[in-house]
């Protein structure tokens, strides 16, 4: 066999080789004191609520697999073991991700992961944070340097939090990754987390005054139930009550039933309503619950403002929260200190009323301005 045709068979034989070679991507583990329990794999977009994309049982040694034919494109993904999880940063070139560790300790990034480079960085960029060897300038640096921008969001993002003094770097990141992924869901989600940091951060640097007659309504850009994004700006041209209230206020579920019968009979000449609620937990009630159960309290308050808004028929579209109770930025804002508490805001954008109680009062500042 001659030189030539030796290598167009070796070349051949390569390609028949890749061809039958493993496809898609396993994602396996053996989790220690994890029997009966389900593991699910949910896509995450900050700012956004998860995407579940897969679920197996767990097996009675501990040992789970799941599996994705055609791969999984790059992205950050939790595995969710019950109450806990464990975050994944992918290239989209993975094959066969493994993890290892123990229920009792996965809070802490006790845990081996191999298969995924950026995952396994990721995991010593946490185990340093629970040491406390980090600075923010140490962010920074890996937000600049590390090649994945999906790993770059997820470093700031879980490093630095929710903290407006920290939103350059946030920018760095979220520029990272509209420039390798432009206009994807992902970057967009990221940019609009990055938008609330920067109202939060106007609102502690304002001296807040009362909010007045005639003043350009501020701004208020928060998720609903679904993690979809509202911005009360973006209904410039209607009149809008702007409520704040909470599941847990008596004085506000009394109050809705007027609020409901103004906007069901003036729905159709461009009224409609923005629900702030200050339902959830904040930074001191959070405090009092372990790692492992505080996914599961923020769900429990989460579900009691979906509850109230089914049984209360605020059909209106426009519900959201930060669910930080008391320290919302929406309220901080808007110097709310009591509720319920309202807003009537022109169509152009500027306060028309304020503190509007009862049907008749509701009604009677909507009519001059309608």
């Amino acid at each position: 066999m001659n030189v030539m045709i030796r290598s167009v068979v070796l070349a051949v034989l390569a390609m028949v080789v890749l061809a039958c070679g493993p496809k898609g991507l396993t994602i396996s583990g053996k989790i220690e004191n994890a029997t009966n329990l389900q593991v699910f794999l949910d896509e995450v977009k900050i700012g956004k609520a998860s995407n579940i994309l897969s679920k197996t049982d767990m097996a009675e040694d501990g040992t789970f697999s799941l599996q994705f034919e055609e791969g999984l494109p790059a992205g950050i993904y939790n595995v969710r073991i019950g109450a806990k999880r464990i975050n994944l940063i992918l290239n989209g070139e993975e094959k066969e991700v493994s993890i290892t560790g123990n229920l009792e300790t996965l809070q802490n990034y006790d845990i081996t992961v191999s298969g995924s480079g950026d995952s396994q960085t990721f995991v010593q960029v946490m185990q340093g944070l629970f040491r406390r060897q980090y600075k923010p300038e140490d962010i920074t640096a890996m937000v600049d340097t590390v090649a994945n921008p999906y790993l770059a969001t997820f470093i700031a993002y879980t490093a630095l939090g929710n903290k407006p003094e920290f939103v350059s770097i946030h920018k760095k990141a979220s520029s990272r990754l509209n420039d390798a992924y432009p206009g994807s869901e992902a970057a967009t989600a990221y940019a609009s987390y990055i938008s609330n940091l920067e109202l939060n951060a106007a609102a502690m640097q304002r001296q807040l005054g009362p909010i007045t007659v005639g003043m350009e309504a501020p701004n208020i850009q928060l998720p609903n139930p679904q993690g979809k994004m509202y911005s009360l700006a973006d209904l410039k041209g209607k009149v809008v009550l702007l409520d704040f209230w909470a599941s847990w206020c008596g004085p506000c579920r009394r109050e809705n039933p007027n609020v409901v019968d103004v906007y069901n009979r003036y729905k159709d000449q461009g009224f409609t309503v923005f629900s702030v609620s200050l339902d959830g937990l904040d930074s001191r009630s959070k405090a009092r619950y372990a790692a492992a159960d505080l996914d599961r309290a923020m769900a429990t308050e989460k579900q009691k403002w979906v509850n109230a808004i089914q049984q209360d028929g605020l059909a209106w579209e426009y519900h959201v929260s930060d669910l930080l109770k008391w320290e919302t930025t929406a309220g901080a804002m808007y110097g709310v200190s009591s509720i319920p508490r309202t807003f009537l805001i022109d169509r152009e954008g500027k306060i028309a009323a304020v503190n509007l109680r009862g049907a008749e009062a509701i009604e009677a500042a909507l009519k001059e301005i309608i």
